[in-house]
């Protein structure tokens, strides 16, 4: 079997975390190991308040790895995860390929991954400021169409003084 991109978020126990992270880290790994993932990239992304109690604990760290690994082995994970003291919930998931390889650089490089999304804004920052000059572009044509029309029909109804004319209007 070929291997795969996964994220796995991991919310692990803060207490624990907080006086053993080297420890708490090389839990998970050893669970990524017993798997046969490779991580690719990991960190701990944030670390707060629960929305609600969860195991007796009201706060934890939430870890994120980026892992390549066979789809087989990964159903193992959840049954690893329960047995594990640290970790209180987990979630897997196949994100895009493109959005992996950008989400992996960032958590090693994240100086790199900050001058790509930069360059991604102005890029789209240029492509919003062409389409806003071509929107004003073609309001301010059709208001230079709106006016030649009016300058036509005026010039029609000065014809129509001129020559004499009248316009009837009958009533039913």
């Amino acid at each position: 079997m070929a291997l795969r991109n996964y994220e796995i978020m991991f919310l692990l126990d803060s207490g624990k975390f907080a006086t053993d992270p080297d420890g708490v880290t090389s839990e998970v790994n050893g669970i990524l190991e017993k798997i046969g993932a490779e991580v690719v990239a990991a960190r701990p992304w944030m670390d707060g308040k629960l929305a609600y109690e969860i195991e007796g604990q009201r706060k934890g760290v939430h870890y994120l790895v980026y892992a390549k690994a066979e789809s087989e082995n990964v159903q193992q994970l959840p049954r690893l995860c329960m047995l594990s003291s640290v970790v209180m919930r987990h979630l897997c998931i196949l994100p895009p390929a493109q959005l992996f390889d950008l989400m992996a650089t960032a958590l090693i490089n994240p100086e790199a991954a900050a001058s790509a999304e930069e360059g991604t804004e102005v890029a789209a920052g240029d492509k919003a400021a062409t389409e806003d000059k071509a929107a004003t572009g073609d309001k301010a044509e059709a208001e230079v169409k709106a006016e030649a029309g009016d300058e036509a029909e005026s010039a029609k109804d000065a014809d129509k003084e001129a020559s004499g004319e009248e316009e009837t209007v009958t009533a039913s």
